[in-house]
């Protein structure tokens, strides 16, 4: 701009100096062209290269941050004396003619700076535009964080109330029992909900701040426990943590039976799981309980989905020509947790369910590109190699089970015999081995109906994968349970005889694995 504003002073000075004092070899030429200015073809009279005319000097305007251009005034003809001449050389009609000349210059000029002029207005404008949403939006965020700060510091002050003013709490003394759950993983604040959902705590808030000042709150296990309604929150947690709250928690043994089984020798008792359920399911000063009749009749419901049985076993189920004994096997060995407020088919539902997903869990469903069995089948081969073998021969008897039936060998267990005597030992009679059933495998072709005990996850891992051999018989042989494998029928019988010796098998009753 001082480079432009410089051109202009300069060209307006050299004008004037060419009207005071004209050359006589210059007249009639454009002050331009005297200079050796070239003009373009087609160019106005009047107007030089720049944007701007020599007799205009820019003007600086703060609110359109841009230079704004003034006409210079011209300088005041001198005075003329009257009657005196125009000067010498310069013809009064040429003066006329230079000044409408000068003057149509200076109309257009005027033109192309109101032009400017309302370019550099719109441009103001616009800038005055975006200071005023710049503005409004300074007032937004502005805005927005007073309600942020005031919102935080609501939420504070609600916080700090809450501390100030103690958690509602009951004062005692406890009520009737009630079950309260505790699931795998729960944090104390979940059981709190639990225990305020339940009645037994009069806030949440209560019993999380008596967990949290009591550090065998840590050791509490997932289970069921029973709990006085309208407790103080210190006394429910005193009673959570005391252990001897714990209801509803069984252990099922390997091998059992769903019903209770008598000793030949001893009359002894041999409690089965129903019986077991049973003793479980009571609590309460009152010992209010499931009995081993309901859940013996719960048992032999028609209504499979509702107990639990999944969908893999449904048809085995089905054909079991024994109601009462339709869901054997379908309780696995183990420890599990039951709700014992409710009614019989739930608790079965629950324990049924639970052992499904652990059976599933060993690969079950993909166990038959081994053996050839269906799952079913494959559960109730696992409760034969349970009932038949110890631990460490598992994987062999369940070959002998896979290699007999593959040949269409009777099986010939005596633990299929025993399965529906009331009574039983070892060794079996011949009248007991010759009743037909759909379980003694004396007697028929093939694997049982219905599993005939509840099988371990090792003797169902055993039958899901069974070592590698070609036996088909084996005996144990003494007392410390070693038990001998062969593929010879002569050999076994050869064991039979040492296994009689020893005194494991009366040798009166013929017997076989």
């Amino acid at each position: 701009m001082t480079d432009r504003w410089a051109r202009a002073e300069e060209r307006y000075r050299a004008r004037e100096a060419d009207r005071r004092y004209p050359r006589r070899d210059d007249w009639g030429l454009d002050a331009r062209a005297a200079h050796g200015d070239e003009q373009q073809a087609g160019e106005p009279v009047g107007w030089d290269d720049d944007d701007y005319g020599t007799d205009v000097i820019p003007r600086y305007d703060e609110e359109a941050d841009a230079f704004v251009e003034q006409p210079e005034p011209e300088p005041a003809a001198p005075p003329r004396r009257v009657g005196q001449r125009p000067a010498a050389g310069r013809p009064p009609d040429e003066r006329g003619g230079r000044a409408k000349a000068a003057a149509g210059e200076r109309g257009g000029r005027a033109k192309a700076g109101s032009s400017g002029r309302g370019e550099r207005s719109r441009i103001a404008s616009r800038k005055a535009a975006e200071r005023k949403r710049r503005r409004r939006n300074l007032w937004v965020v502005a805005g927005v964080f007073v309600l942020l700060f005031v919102s935080v510091a609501g939420f504070a002050g609600y916080k700090l109330m809450g501390r100030l003013t103690p958690a509602e709490d009951f004062a005692g003394p406890p009520g009737a029992l009630v079950v309260v759950a505790v699931h795998p993983g729960d944090t104390a604040s979940q059981i709190a909900t639990e225990m305020k959902d339940k009645g037994v705590v009069a806030s949440s808030a209560a019993f999380y701040e008596a967990a949290v000042r009591n550090s065998s709150m840590n050791s509490v296990q997932p289970g069921f426990y029973a709990v006085g309604v309208n407790s103080p929150a210190a006394d429910a947690v005193a009673t959570l943590v005391g252990g001897k709250s714990r209801v509803g928690n069984v252990t099922v043994s390997e091998g059992r039976l769903l019903h209770d089984k008598h000793d030949v020798g001893t009359g002894g008792r041999y409690e089965g799981i129903y019986r077991k359920i049973a003793q479980a399911s009571c609590f309460g000063e009152e010992r209010k309980c499931v009995t081993y009749e309901q859940l013996d009749a719960a048992g032999a419901s028609p209504d499979l989905a509702a107990l639990g049985v999944p969908e893999w076993a449904m048809q085995g189920v089905r054909d079991s020509p024994d109601r009462t004994r339709q869901l054997e096997g379908l309780i696995a060995a183990g420890t599990w947790d039951f709700d014992p407020s409710g009614t019989p088919e739930q608790i079965l539902r629950q324990l049924i369910t639970a052992s499904v997903q652990r059976y599933e869990s060993t690969g079950l469903l993909q166990s038959g590109a081994t053996t050839g069995l269906t799952p079913y089948e494959t559960l109730v081969a696992a409760s034969l190699v349970e009932r038949e073998a110890k631990p460490q021969d598992m994987s062999k008897v369940a070959r002998v089970i896979a290699n007999r039936l593959k040949v269409e060998q009777m099986l010939q267990f005596d633990s299929t015999v025993n399965y529906t005597l009331d009574t039983t030992e070892v060794a079996t009679t011949n009248a007991d081995r010759a009743r037909v059933t759909a379980w003694n495998t004396y007697a028929m072709y093939g694997l049982p109906v219905t599993p005939i005990a509840a099988p371990s996850l090792q003797a169902l891992q055993a039958m899901e994968n069974p070592e590698p051999g070609e036996w088909l018989y084996f005996v144990t042989v003494d007392n410390d349970g070693t038990t001998l494998f062969t593929d010879n029928y002569q050999e076994h019988l050869r064991l039979v005889a040492q296994a009689q010796r020893s005194g494991i098998l009366d040798s009166s009753r013929p017997y076989g694995g």
